[in-house]
């Protein structure tokens, strides 16, 4: 890479530049000044190459794209509206000029899906890339994973899965529709953002979000509520894409409860209250723990650390 800092910067600041009204000093300071509201929501992602993302698979969009979605999605299941990002990114120097401003647009574009805007970050160079982001957003009330009640329903925003499909199509030198579609949701999965708010502005008691595997983060919210979730496997099926899901499973022999329940990096979003829309499976007990999400094996979870 030929390119000097000041030329990348000078682009991502062209790129990102921004005349969104809370920002007062964006891009080229030594530190972004934007307004915030009264209750201020934080989060912090951080993507490895070889580990969250693989360049071979990958383009940079779609690369963008996806640790950004991350990010979003945190602030959402607080129930919080994104406002601001700050990236963090190393190269290791042999990228082009068109590489960088591809992963930049990939995040611009993710982060505009929401109205949200990046004000800054910083560049080093290293052995392999590294982007960590920041996200900023704004909340009246924050919706946590220690409110769910013991009469709640469950709900997941959409069916998990795909993600973990994805990667088990992946290296496939033919792909057919089914898995192009699900490799397509690993390298950049598609966030219903606007069921989180609906979650939250229906009144759920508790939420989160499943990128780490629905077995795992049910388990979180239950311990953090104090409560027991029990799951309907059945109340899945009603999910216009699990006949899709299934068939896929069924053509590569997989178990597609290991995809749904143990998969992870899908972001769908996971919430407990009355009433609310999306895919209902289950119900809050008095108790601890998790029932309902067997598989035929041990899940096969996403670890950092194993």
């Amino acid at each position: 890479m030929t390119l000097n800092e000041a030329q990348i910067i000078g682009a991502l600041a062209e790129i990102f530049g921004s005349n969104h009204r809370g920002v007062q000093v964006g891009i080229g300071d030594d530190a972004a000044v934007v307004a915030t509201g009264e209750h201020t929501v934080i989060t912090t992602d951080m993507a490895v190459e070889g580990t969250h993302f693989n360049c071979q698979w990958s383009g940079a969009f779609e690369i963008g794209r996806k640790i950004t979605a991350a990010n979003l999605a945190d602030i959402y299941a607080m129930g919080a509206t994104p406002t601001y990002l700050v990236a963090a990114v190393t190269l290791s120097g042999e990228e082009s000029m068109e590489w960088i401003s591809e992963l930049a647009q990939g995040i611009k574009h993710e982060a505009s899906s929401c109205g949200a805007v990046v004000v800054g970050g910083d560049l080093a160079r290293g052995a392999i890339k590294v982007i960590s982001m920041s996200a900023l957003g704004e909340v009246e009330k924050a919706v946590t994973r220690s409110g769910a009640q013991v009469g709640d329903s469950i709900y997941l925003s959409s069916l998990p899965g795909w993600s973990a499909a994805g990667l088990a199509s992946i290296e496939k030198s033919e792909l057919s529709d089914l898995e192009s579609y699900a490799v397509e949701e690993f390298c950049s999965p598609t966030l219903d953002y606007s069921m989180a708010v609906a979650f939250a502005h229906n009144g759920a008691h508790a939420m989160c979000d499943v990128s780490d595997a629905l077995v795992i983060q049910a388990e979180q919210l239950a311990q953090a509520s104090g409560v027991q979730l029990v799951f309907n496997a059945e109340a899945f099926k009603a999910s216009e894409e699990f006949a899709q899901l299934f068939e896929l499973a069924e053509a590569s022999g997989v178990d597609v409860w290991q995809w749904i329940f143990a998969g992870g990096e899908d972001h769908v979003f996971l919430a407990t209250g009355k009433d609310l829309p999306g895919l209902c499976v289950g119900v809050v007990k008095e108790g601890s723990g998790v029932l309902g999400l067997e598989m035929k094996k041990a899940p096969d979870t996403w670890r950092h650390f194993s």
